[in-house]
């Protein structure tokens, strides 16, 4: 008795450390993500960019995205999530950095490419890292905790660049988003646990990597079909909506004549939106019928961007931007969860590394579209009105996954 009390006991304390673990990740990637769209005003003036321009060098870390977490996924199944996401960790510490010190449009998309291959192939890791760390009941729940970090670190990036005074200081915006986690790496060696088949810290052998299923078979074999399919195009247009804001919130509540400092409070109000809706549909998908919060995670999203299409004041913009971030990165929050629920252990990080690859393509699309439209002259009403139909798509196929999922446990 006194055995298994200390075993659960361990278990525990290694699922409590992991999660915080991944929390801290989850920060720090949410800092450089929303990065580029904190400093986009600025460094449009530093290097003379068109709005056509930014909204390349928005997509350009998406870019970076779609192939590494189709890699970092895979990888993942084959040599252990801790190893993977150490590696994507110093991929996209180090070339953060190198995004402070471009000094062209060109350089800039590069460094942008670079680091977004580094947070794709950590996102896929985090999400398997914290669901089969605690008992399957609490997986919705584990994975929001985890997914949480990020908003907080776009609120901390937001913040950096306020306090940050002088057209040049969107640099400190990378540094910081940078160094942290070069500083972390020690402490993931030293203390994460690795999920269980990778817990003893060895390598699979060739004949344990030969017996993976093959990718096709992963995400159609055995019924996954629906389901796969499903997730690909919730996550698509998900991402368009939210990478759209977080990328070009800033400038479209600047151009609306709120101040720098105004626009900044806005991207905060966003980011804590986003922990509040985060930790509220982990919550609601654990304790209640999940289709019904996906329809209600979905509804608070069109309710918020028609009222931010038609807000003009700063408390009417901060408050609409308030609800856009609860409900859109709640929203991707579920879909990371269900992801995590929608393919076996010994294959998830293939799985999920898929649903978020093909996610990536949206969050390429959202801010290229926008860039484009506004180039055009279309005014940010129009531009936020146009992802409304979009998320209608994103909450009829989130359904779809749920009830197949529903089916394939009562199978």
């Amino acid at each position: 008795m006194s055995s298994i009390t200390n075993r659960s006991s361990a278990a525990s304390s290694n699922a409590a450390i992991t999660l915080v673990l991944c929390f801290l990740v989850a920060v720090l990637e949410g800092v450089d993500l929303q990065s580029t769209g904190v400093a986009a005003p600025r460094m449009a003036r530093e290097f003379g960019l068109s709005v056509s321009q930014l909204g390349l060098a928005f997509s350009a870390g998406m870019l970076g995205l779609l192939p590494g977490a189709m890699i970092g996924g895979r990888l993942a199944d084959r040599l252990g999530r801790k190893r993977v996401l150490m590696l994507s960790m110093a991929m996209f510490g180090f070339f953060s950095i190198a995004t402070a010190q471009v000094w062209n449009f060109e350089s800039l998309i590069l460094a942008r490419i670079l680091t977004g291959i580094g947070l794709g192939a950590a996102m896929p890791n985090l999400i398997a890292l914290s669901s089969e760390a605690v008992d399957p009941r609490n997986r919705n729940s584990a994975v929001s905790v985890m997914y949480c970090g990020m908003p907080l670190g776009g609120a901390i990036a937001a913040l950096i660049g306020v306090v940050s005074a002088g057209d040049t200081a969107w640099r400190h915006i990378f540094y910081a988003g940078g160094a942290g986690p070069l500083v972390v790496i020690p402490l993931l060696m030293a203390l994460l646990v690795d999920s269980r088949q990778f817990a003893d810290g060895e390598r699979r052998s060739d004949a344990d990597n030969e017996a993976l299923p093959k990718t096709r078979d992963v995400l159609f074999g055995e019924g996954r079909a629906l389901a796969t399919v499903s997730l690909w195009v919730s996550f698509f247009c998900t991402l368009i909506v939210l990478y759209f804001l977080l990328n070009w919130l800033p400038s479209l509540t600047v151009s609306r004549g709120m101040s720098r400092s105004q626009a900044g409070f806005a991207q905060i109000c966003f980011n804590a939106g986003s922990v509040v809706g985060v930790l509220g549909i982990g919550v609601l998908m654990d304790r209640f019928k999940q289709d019904l919060s996906a329809m209600a995670i979905y509804a608070c999203i069109i309710g918020a961007l028609i009222a931010l299409s038609a807000a003009h004041s700063a408390v009417g913009v901060s408050t609409a931007v308030l609800f856009s971030g609860m409900g859109v990165v709640g929203a991707q929050s579920m879909l990371y969860a269900l992801s995590a629920a929608s393919y076996p252990t010994i294959v998830r990080g293939t799985g999920v590394g898929a649903a978020v690859a093909v996610g990536r393509i949206g969050s390429i699309v959202g801010p290229m579209a926008a860039g484009q439209l506004l180039a055009m002259g279309k005014s940010a009403a129009i531009v936020i009105g146009a992802s409304v139909p979009v998320t209608i798509v994103a909450a009829v196929t989130a359904l779809l996954v749920v009830r197949a999922g529903r089916h394939q446990r009562s199978i």
